[in-house]
């Protein structure tokens, strides 16, 4: 697969208990493994992103497991209550085992 940049977008600052939005995306195809090769007829191995996490100053505050259902380029919008400057932590990981993370850092107006 090639090399996969994950976007991210937070806030760059927010006040301690502020809700914040965050949005996530991921350029995956999320190959759900029922298609088959059009010259082969074979099917194509499943290569889906599995699992989705979120922590921010290395507490977790998002766990996700995903099926094959789950549309190619995944993309995730959640809250966060602030509890201080930190640094947000995304990882997705594949059925292959690569592990794509993505951080972003929030400061407090």
């Amino acid at each position: 697969m090639s090399k996969i940049k994950p976007r991210i977008k937070l806030p760059k600052t927010a006040k301690v208990g502020e809700i914040v939005t965050i949005k996530t995306l991921i350029s995956h195809a999320m190959v759900s493994g029922q298609q088959r090769d059009e010259k082969t007829g074979e099917r194509i191995p499943r290569m889906i992103i599995h699992s989705f996490e979120a922590s921010f100053n290395s507490k977790e505050i998002l766990n996700i497991k995903l099926e094959p259902s789950v549309s190619q380029n995944p993309y995730f919008k959640f809250t966060m209550k602030v509890p201080g400057a930190g640094e947000l932590l995304c990882r997705w990981i594949d059925d292959e085992g690569s592990v794509f993370e993505g951080t972003k850092s929030l400061e407090i107006a």
